[in-house]
């Protein structure tokens, strides 16, 4: 089962297979901005929606911090320009 988790120590997202991380999404933080900078899946998990699921993880936990982001990975770009339920957290 594959299991997201929000690492702040690591400023990611990661996701874990068991105890294999199998992606991430990354980020550089401010006190009030986050700069999502790149999101990677190993290519075995591949088109199982996991790179959307980091995203989503750190949109979410940008809005419980009060941060915007800054989407300069082109994936998480994309996600934020089809999913506008993200455009309050948009920076």
């Amino acid at each position: 089962m594959i299991k997201i988790v929000y690492e702040p120590q690591s400023t990611r997202a990661a996701a874990y297979d068991d105890d294999i991380c199998i992606g991430e999404s990354t980020y550089s933080n401010s006190e009030t901005m986050w700069i999502i900078d790149h999101t990677e899946v190993n290519e075995n998990y591949g088109g199982k929606g996991i790179a959307s699921q980091l995203v989503e993880e750190l949109v979410n936990q940008a809005r419980s911090s009060a941060v915007k982001i800054l989407p300069l990975c082109p994936f998480a770009n994309r996600e934020f320009q089809k999913k506008k339920e993200y455009a309050d957290v948009k920076l």
